[in-house]
């Protein structure tokens, strides 16, 4: 390996950028005490991965960074940079495809430390791997500081050991060791939680096989039901059988009885028709008197309408009269005051006439008037004489009216005899009729009754039988709902039985704090990738080395916000106050979003896709599945263990209720059978 050039900014008393070029050969540094020569070797071993502050000589890495001076303000950063020639190509895979190689570390304040190899972000193990291979590193003898010299000579032989090592080459691949160590050590477990699981598979496969087993036992002897429900429904239509054919016998007789019955009725229908023989005339003289006295009423009817007419008209004509009578006096009256004062005219008229010689035209005009109540006065005698026509012929109307008034009742009453002689004649055919169908009725009447029992109690058999069919329907129905049931609740009981040995844990210090925390559904990736396996310490006590301690809000400052497209992760998750700080700085963001959105994040801060990718404010970043998959898949297995006990509760109460249902229903079947059996024992009976 061979060194080129080192680049200084901002680290320790190098406040300006500065570079030193290293060359072929010997390349020293010559100065006074003070002047900085030991920092450029520091600077070599802090780029080379170098994590002891103490070796920095100081107490914090932030220490590197210049911290300012009279004329000077500190730096917030520092960056060293080494130029390594890689013509002959002898670098590790990783960073072998330049000529050239420059390994850059920057810290900043309140912040931790990047790696850049040509400007590519690697890790700090890869780059100490480098230098490990090249027989150089942070740790390397190769670097000797003041007084190691000392410290070699009087080394213990593992010290030694190391440095032959380091001087061999093969310090790296006690580095590669490591890793590969703990790569096996991750794998190993892996593998235990892969086993864990393939024996709770193993344990759900025997499960269900039990439950095949079941559902097989189950097809055998529903066959075998169905092939005694066929056997019973045999020996019951063969039982029926025979009772119909000695119901066919009983009603052989009954028929018998019944033909007895009809020659009886047929002599008393003889009977009937020798009577009713004599019925025509007698309902010819009932229909003609009936006829007869219709008309009668008809016409009495009529005539009483008249007379009513007649009597309105007659007091009409009377009040007419009464009338006319008044108008007659009044005109009278009016006839003698109109004398009066034509005479008194006539003597006025011929008093002006002496008087006063114009007294002739207004004469003329008082005999003119004269004259025109003289033609009213004829007119109404001549409309008075009109009334008195009308009142005498209403009059006889009257009379004539009140004659044919007490013609019609004396015929009404001659009408009234013959239909009274009539409808004695009909009483007597009809008691006749009625003796003559007594008989006749009565054998109907016993064979119709034989014939209602037996109806009534077919009607109470077929009854009971839809009765018991759909008893029997409902049952096997409720019977299926209970198998389901059951099987749904043996099912869910199986998974969490298995999911609660899978993450069941051994004995500890205390519960981790994965199975303390409760997480919204489909955030369990996200949370993994921001804690990892921090989740598996337990909270923070007295017996417990490492743990998780609840501590209360910074008080100083508030937290910087995340991004705006961020949505925090802290809202999602409960049960672990202790993650109040770690979850406040986290946020959840689409996995397309989160490259753009690293370069924004504050100090401390970091985002998370819930598929499981991470980017973290130093720079880090982690794709979904590349680590913490575990913590994600026992989260998820979690949520899985409540949703699936949550299930199985309501999977037992519908399984109760299922159950009940059923028992109640093969109760209703058993009630309904034995009410099927007793309405056939009834129609045996009623057909008997």
């Amino acid at each position: 390996m061979r060194f080129t050039r080192l680049r200084l900014n901002g680290f320790k008393s190098f406040v300006d950028p500065g570079e030193l070029l290293i060359g072929d050969g010997l390349t020293g540094v010559v100065g006074p005490n003070g002047c900085g020569k030991s920092n450029l070797v520091e600077a070599l071993r802090w780029v080379m991965g170098e994590t002891r502050p103490t070796a920095m000589r100081g107490e914090g890495m932030e220490d590197v960074i210049f911290a300012g001076a009279a004329g000077r303000p500190a730096r917030a950063f520092a960056e060293v940079v080494l130029v390594i020639d890689n013509a002959e190509r002898r670098a590790p895979a990783g960073f072998n495809d330049a000529d050239r190689l420059e390994i850059a570390r920057r810290i900043s304040r309140d912040g931790g430390s990047t790696y850049r190899a040509n400007g590519r972000e690697v890790r700090a193990r890869d780059v100490a791997v480098l230098f490990a291979d090249a027989g150089s590193g942070a740790l390397s003898p190769s670097l000797v500081r003041q007084g190691q010299v000392a410290e070699l000579v009087a080394a213990r032989p593992r010290a030694r050991r190391r440095v032959l090592e380091d001087a061999a080459g093969i310090a790296g691949l006690y580095a590669r060791r490591q890793e590969a160590e703990a790569r096996l050590a991750a794998t190993e477990e892996n593998l235990a939680r892969a086993a864990e699981v393939v024996e709770a598979l193993r344990a759900r496969i025997a499960g269900l096989a039990r439950e095949a087993r079941a559902a097989a036992r189950y097809r055998t002897i529903a066959a075998a039901l169905r092939e005694a429900e066929g056997l019973l429904l045999l020996v019951r239509w063969q039982a029926a059988e025979a009772a119909r054919v000695a119901a066919a016998a009983v009603a052989g007789a009954a028929l018998a009885r019944v033909g007895a019955a009809e020659a009886a009725a047929l002599a008393r229908g003889r009977e009937r028709e020798a009577a009713e023989a004599g019925l025509p005339a007698a309902r010819e003289e009932a229909t003609v008197a009936a006829a007869i006295v219709a008309r009668l009423e008809a016409e009495r009817a009529g005539l009483e309408a008249e007379v009513e007419r007649a009597e309105a008209a007659a007091q009409a004509a009377a009040a007419a009269l009464a009338q006319i009578d008044a108008d007659l006096a009044r005109e009278e009256g009016l006839d003698r005051d109109a004398g009066a004062t034509e005479a008194r005219l006539a003597g006025e008229a011929l008093g002006l006439s002496r008087a006063a010689p114009g007294e002739e035209r207004r004469l003329a005009a008082a005999a003119a008037a004269a004259r025109a109540a003289a033609a009213d006065l004829e007119g109404r005698e001549g409309a008075l004489a009109a009334l008195t026509e009308d009142a005498a012929a209403l009059a006889a109307r009257h009379g004539e009216a009140e004659r044919q008034r007490a013609e019609a009742g004396a015929a009404a009453a001659a009408a009234a005899d013959a239909a009274s002689r009539a409808r004695r004649a009909a009483a007597e055919a009809a008691a006749g009729e009625a003796r003559a169908a007594a008989a006749a009725a009565a054998a109907e009447v016993a064979r119709e009754g034989g014939q209602a029992r037996a109806g009534v109690a077919e009607a109470g058999l077929a009854e009971a039988e839809a009765a018991l069919a759909e008893a029997v329907g409902r049952e096997g129905v409720a019977r299926a709902a209970r198998a389901s049931g059951e099987g749904e609740q043996a099912a869910l009981a199986a998974e969490a039985l298995a999911l609660a040995r899978l993450l069941a844990r051994a004995p500890g210090p205390g519960p981790a704090l994965v199975d303390l925390v409760t997480v919204a559904a489909g955030f369990e990736a996200a949370l993994g990738a921001a804690l990892g396996e921090d989740l598996e310490a337990p909270p923070a006590t007295a017996a417990t080395p490492v743990g998780w301690e609840t501590l209360a809000p910074a008080a100083d400052a508030p937290p910087p916000p995340l991004p705006a497209a961020a949505e925090p992760l802290a809202p999602r998750v409960g049960g672990a106050p202790a993650l109040a700080r770690r979850l406040a700085q986290t946020g959840v963001v689409a996995a397309a979003d989160g490259p753009g959105l690293q370069a924004a994040l504050r100090p401390g801060q970091r985002l998370v896709s819930r598929e499981g990718d991470l980017w973290r404010w130093d720079g880090f970043r982690a794709a979904a599945g590349s680590q913490q998959a575990t913590t994600a898949l026992r989260l998820t297995q979690l949520n899985r263990l409540a949703a699936v006990r949550e299930d199985l509760a309501g999977a037992e109460a519908r399984a109760a209720g299922a159950a009940a249902a059923h028992r109640l229903l093969t109760a209703r079947a058993a009630e309904c059978a034995a009410a099927e059996a007793a309405a056939r024992d009834t129609r045996r009976e009623a057909d008997r």
